[in-house]
């Protein structure tokens, strides 16, 4: 079965198991559109299925893209298929990330009366990990005589370093040491270890009791995170480093939303 070869290849070349699930999903999903076996299916179905979802859909155009390149690997790279043309995928929102003043961060933080659940914002904030990542992250990927960890197979399947605040330390001490179960988790649940899902909701529910207005989800802490070293005078390329960045391009979009950096602009009438 062609979709079986498709699973295949995405497990051989390490593709995470929420890019598969994604991948599958959009292929099968545009085969019960178009009602035919991958092997009879050309141009237009691809450009009638890309229409249709995002004319009823109404997709962002990064969601239009996730569809697209599910498509592309399964007919290009996987059944050697040209069927493609000249579709291009629809060009991608530039928008500002969503960052939190350092007054903000301290309401959230004080927002949260569950202790575990002030100790995942904390964690978030200081490491600027992914909340996926986060999530996952076990008590043997820390080192905490040493305020540091690591994140293992983040994004792109890539380890890297991350830094523990020395506030954060003493609290996960204290956390690790009344837990009652043995989960390798720092955030465990009821499947293993804490839902993305339930991070994210975490988060949403702090900022509302706090009564910050800015749309305010996990990823603003990372943002905050890299925008608040970018303050510091934390060199750029630490920061990339940091949040596993691979291009400095995307680490760069920070310094077009650092308020701090911007005061420091002056105005081209204060020095005529």
């Amino acid at each position: 079965m062609p979709l079986q070869q498709l699973e295949t290849e995405l497990k051989l070349r390490g593709y995470t198991p929420a890019t598969l699930r994604a991948y599958m999903f959009h292929n099968r999903k545009f085969l019960g559109f178009v009602n035919k076996s991958p092997g009879e299916v050309v141009e237009k179905d691809i450009r009638a299925y890309l229409g249709h979802i995002i004319s009823n859909k109404s997709l962002r155009p990064a969601s239009v893209n996730l569809v697209l390149s599910s498509l592309k690997f399964f007919y290009e790279t996987v059944l050697k298929m040209k069927v493609f043309g000249e579709i291009k995928p629809p060009k991608i929102e530039k928008k500002l990330p969503t960052v939190l003043t350092k007054e903000e961060i301290r309401q959230l933080i004080g927002a949260c009366r569950n202790e575990k659940h002030r100790l995942l914002v904390q964690f978030l904030y200081a490491s600027g990990m992914r909340v996926s990542e986060c999530v996952r992250i076990k008590v043997d990927d820390l080192e905490l005589d040493e305020k540091m960890g690591r994140v293992v197979s983040g994004k792109g399947n890539k380890d890297r370093h991350i830094i523990l605040s020395e506030t954060l330390i003493g609290k996960l001490r204290e956390h690790l040491g009344s837990r009652k179960d043995d989960s390798p988790y720092i955030f465990s649940g009821m499947k293993g270890h804490l839902s993305v899902r339930m991070a994210q909701r975490i988060v949403n529910e702090a900022a509302a009791k706090a009564g910050i207005r800015k749309r305010v989800f996990a990823h603003a802490l990372r943002s905050s995170f890299a925008t608040h070293l970018l303050e510091a005078g934390t060199d750029i390329r630490i920061i990339q480093t940091l949040l596993g960045h691979s291009s400095i391009a995307t680490t760069e979009r920070y310094t077009y939303v650092s308020r701090e950096q911007l005061k420091k602009v002056k105005s081209p009438l204060d020095v005529m």
